[in-house]
């Protein structure tokens, strides 16, 4: 990661749905031809959008507010560096739409973070919220910045100046943010601090993905590897796969990936490949996830794991198994690699790893997708659980939490499942149409002010 210098750094920006070159890059024209576009989460989730616009039968207007984030934040964030220096990097928070409540989205710090990737997975919070029936709209935050190459300290002084700077616009009734890809429960421990400091007082509720110790839920760690285990087992039951009798890829190793593969091992089926960003491991009789987890704490990546064979990274997606779950990052499967998928389902762990142009081949080949919106909801289901418990200052016990994680998640994928086979549609054109169709219906009884 290369830092923006002091007299580089962009000013804070902020804009609202008035923005003109917002507005124009909604446009129902640009959407209709967004699948000629290189692919990109934006583009994709701009297009995934517009099909839905098309069945519903929605007119331009009401596309443009929907493609069009609610209000957006760019903030340069200086840190002072152990060696004493100062560097500067870039962090943004967009909030995509209030209409069914207050913002709710991660946090992410990667090297490659940037606004129009803020800006789909906001969207797609925004779904992912409505097709759960959470009350909230959907939000994304980031810093451009790799948290390997920085202490503790520096990640730590990091966090409380981006968090100074969107002060303005976060808070529980406002937007709550919530750990992703490079952050964790210590990352929301020195957020939450931060703006109760600011506040005068504890605010627990700011954040969710907390230490338990602060007021995080039980199971929110886990949440969306057990949303994504419990949609998963059901997919492949649908598809006539017993899972006892089932064999799974998992693409990525980290938050998601890892607890993944435990609870699909735990639920019977057998675990033969699994990548992460430096490599990939295979094992035909079902890899030990416990000593792989071991190995991987001890090293830092699955590569050379005494309980597999060495395996190309990208490899992982076109092995020859009954269920895939790509869960690291987005476009994973594209137009160039969907032809080479043997798996019968793929049920999406990661936020936006399958294209438009995958979308359509993986159909044509009779692939089951369970779309993001609905795989990996469990997170937000639990970060919901865990900001209802803070606002009552009243705990639930894990067993509570994951019977509800378990009947929310089921429900829904009853729901899409039906929406889907009644209409003759994807599981992913389906989800986000129900979803759109709800936040559709929050704005139209809201109103338009003035």
């Amino acid at each position: 990661m290369n830092p923006v210098t002091a007299t580089t750094a962009s000013p804070l920006v902020v804009a609202d749905a008035a923005s003109a070159p917002l507005a124009a890059a909604a446009s129902v024209a640009h959407a209709a031809s967004v699948a000629d576009a290189e692919p990109t989460p934006l583009v994709d989730a701009r297009a995934q959008l517009a099909e839905a616009i098309e069945l519903l039968g929605y007119g331009e207007g009401l596309h443009r507010m929907l493609a069009t984030p609610r209000r957006e934040m760019a903030v340069a964030v200086p840190l002072r560096r152990d060696t004493g220096e100062t560097e500067v990097y870039l962090g943004y928070r967009v909030q995509h739409n209030f209409s069914r409540g207050p913002a709710k989205g991660g946090l992410r710090y990667a090297p490659n973070v940037n606004l129009d990737e803020v800006r789909a997975l906001a969207m797609w919070m925004t779904w992912k919220c409505a097709l759960l029936d959470v009350p909230y709209g959907g939000a994304k935050g980031g810093i451009a910045i790799d948290p390997r190459d920085h202490s503790v300290g520096e990640l730590e002084r990091v966090t409380r100046r981006y968090t100074s700077e969107i002060l303005p616009i976060i808070g529980p009734e406002r937007d709550i943010p919530a750990p992703d890809i490079g952050t964790d429960e210590r990352t929301m421990a020195w957020m939450m601090d931060t703006y109760s400091v600011n506040s005068g007082y504890t605010v627990p509720g700011i954040v969710t993905g907390k230490p338990i110790a602060l007021g995080g839920s039980l199971g929110r760690a886990s949440a969306t590897s057990r949303g994504v285990t419990h949609i998963a087992l059901a997919a492949l039951r649908h598809a006539g796969i017993e899972p006892s009798r089932a064999s799974a890829a998992v693409q990525g190793f980290g938050k998601v990936g890892a607890d993944a593969a435990r609870f699909l091992a735990e639920g019977g089926v057998r675990v033969v490949a699994v990548s992460d960003q430096y490599g990939a491991v295979r094992n035909d009789a079902g890899l030990d996830i416990e000593a792989l987890s071991d190995h991987v704490r001890d090293t830092g990546s699955v590569v050379g794991f005494a309980g597999g064979d060495a395996l190309d990274r990208d490899a992982v997606l076109t092995e020859d198994v009954d269920l895939l779950v790509p869960a690291a990052v987005e476009g994973v499967l594209h137009g160039g690699n969907a032809a080479d998928v043997l798996a019968k389902v793929v049920v999406e762990g990661a936020n936006g790893p399958t294209t438009p142009a995958a979308d359509a081949i993986l159909r044509e080949r009779g692939v089951l997708v369970v779309p993001d919106i609905l795989a990996n909801a469990g997170g937000v289901i639990v970060s919901y659980f865990e900001w209802v418990q803070a606002n009552q200052a009243y705990w639930w016990r894990v067993d509570e939490v994951e019977s509800r994680l378990e009947e929310r998640m089921l429900n829904a994928w009853r729901h899409v499942l039906g929406y889907a086979e009644a209409r003759d549609l994807s599981l992913r054109t389906a989800a986000t149409a129900l979803a759109v169709e709800r936040v559709a219906e929050a704005h139209r009884l809201r109103g338009l002010y003035p």
